[in-house]
């Protein structure tokens, strides 16, 4: 099983746009990731986001451009600030190559918690528009098998 995980894109300050919708950087960003990925035939069978704007307009891009036949779902669990741990108790029953498109420092937060189960290790350098991939072994161990920032994808 694998889970993606990706910070939504470059989106607008509070100050420009109070909802924090996707920059036009942003939406460029995400729609390369989103082609990029698309010959690759990743098996992405769900699609969650935290609900805000930013993160929303994040995984419609990428339903859009991958897997246009599944709908993204909403949870209340991968907002900034949530605790992986509540999130993650769950893993040994997932069972679905899943895509989050969330925050920091949640994700970084739960990579840290799967990868080497101590939350407060930093491991990766998350950016918005980064997607890190994770993947579950037989023993139910995650190791982290790839990463794109945005940078690389010009």
């Amino acid at each position: 099983m694998k889970l993606y995980l990706l910070q939504h894109g470059k989106a607008h300050t509070a100050e420009e746009d109070a909802s924090r919708s996707l920059s036009q950087k942003g939406v460029a960003e995400i729609t390369r990731l989103a082609e990029f990925l698309k010959p690759k035939n990743i098996a992405i069978e769900r699609i969650l986001h935290s609900g805000k704007l930013r993160a929303q307009q994040t995984a419609e891009i990428l339903n859009k451009g991958l897997v246009p036949t599944i709908e993204p779902e909403v949870s209340n669990m991968i907002n900034p600030n949530d605790d992986p741990k509540a999130f993650a108790w769950q893993h040994e029953s997932w069972d679905q190559n899943t895509l989050i498109v969330g925050h920091l420092p949640f994700l970084a937060k739960l990579v840290s918690m799967l990868v080497v189960n101590d939350e407060n290790q930093p491991l990766l350098a998350f950016q918005p528009g980064t997607l890190v991939c994770l993947e579950r072994s037989d023993n139910n161990n995650w190791q982290v098998c790839g990463m794109i920032r945005p940078e690389m994808l010009v």
